[in-house]
């Protein structure tokens, strides 16, 4: 799973999320709203939390869990922590290779005519890195 802070940059590079079911994400509340759960890692399902289209957007419901103070949350105070394979999908054309090294993974990309290379010992943080890359570029 990719960091925090990688899915907070990318979600800043312009990143969209469309929510769907077995999608992981974290709060990202105002600061006056303080809740222990901020930290924890929540997945879309239909059973817990579900997508649901409002007038103003997307909000993400908390469906019989009695431990939350919250009855739903929109898309903006979530924070998306996509898998590799949501990465992987979303690099598109620009994805050349993966690759295991002794102690890291590489992801290769070409970008703009480019040929770059992002390594991590967590294959979904180098993809994630690529793709923050190609979505800077795209803005």
């Amino acid at each position: 799973m990719i960091t925090r802070d990688l899915a907070v940059a990318l979600r800043a590079a312009g990143l969209v999320w469309h929510p769907i079911e077995g999608d992981r994400f974290q709060l990202d509340l105002p600061n006056e709203v303080e809740l222990e759960s901020e930290a924890d890692v929540f997945t879309v399902s239909g059973m817990t939390i579900e997508a649901r289209q409002t007038p103003s957007g997307t909000d993400l419901a908390f469906n019989g869990t009695t431990e939350w103070a919250l009855d739903a949350v929109t898309l903006a105070d979530a924070v998306w922590l996509p898998r590799e394979d949501q990465l992987r999908e979303l690099l598109r054309g620009t994805f050349r290779s993966l690759e295991r090294l002794d102690d890291t993974f590489r992801v290769r990309v070409r970008i703009s005519g480019e040929d770059l290379s992002f390594e991590h010992p967590d294959p979904a943080e180098a993809y994630g890195r690529a793709l923050l890359e190609l979505v800077s570029r795209s803005q």
